[in-house]
């Protein structure tokens, strides 16, 4: 079902190899190993928990106007899940800010090359409101609940 291609810019990515409809599953996530703190590939998976998770997903790239979202499934892996019609061939990419609150890993500008880049890979906490927004059915839930955490300090 996907194919791990070189991408001009982005190194590697993953292109899928059959077409998906908007609300479909496109990977299913796995946990595979627990990590004391964030990293480069990690995936903040509760308000204080980072996990990496298998190949696949690890290798997914971040998109400003990606053509995938996040459902955290019964065991707290990441799904993505086709925001978007995805077409044979086509990568699939999703905004790290829909799983991460910060990203502090990616200090150097976006490489996405979409219309809505933002220039530079951000997490939800600096998410415009009007992308956060967009983006509310899409995300993992804990970031909703960091956010209201935020608001009453």
């Amino acid at each position: 079902m996907y194919i791990i291609k070189d991408t001009e810019i982005k190194g590697y990515g993953v292109f899928t190899s059959k077409s998906f409809d908007k609300g479909e599953t496109v990977l299913v996530g796995k946990i595979i190993e627990e990590l004391e703190s964030n990293h480069s590939h990690a995936s903040q998976v509760a308000i204080d928990r980072f996990v990496f998770h298998n190949d696949i997903v690890r290798m997914v790239n971040h998109s400003c106007e990606p053509n995938c979202g996040i459902r955290v499934n019964e065991s707290g892996a990441h799904d993505f899940i086709a925001i978007k019609n995805i077409d044979i061939d086509e990568e699939i990419t999703f905004d790290y800010a829909m799983r991460n609150y910060s990203v502090e890993h990616f200090d150097h500008q976006c490489n996405c090359s979409s219309k809505e880049c933002r220039g530079k890979i951000t997490g939800w906490k600096d998410l415009p409101q009007n992308k956060k927004d967009e983006y509310v059915s899409w995300v993992a839930p804990y970031l909703i609940e960091i956010d209201s955490l935020q608001l009453q300090d």
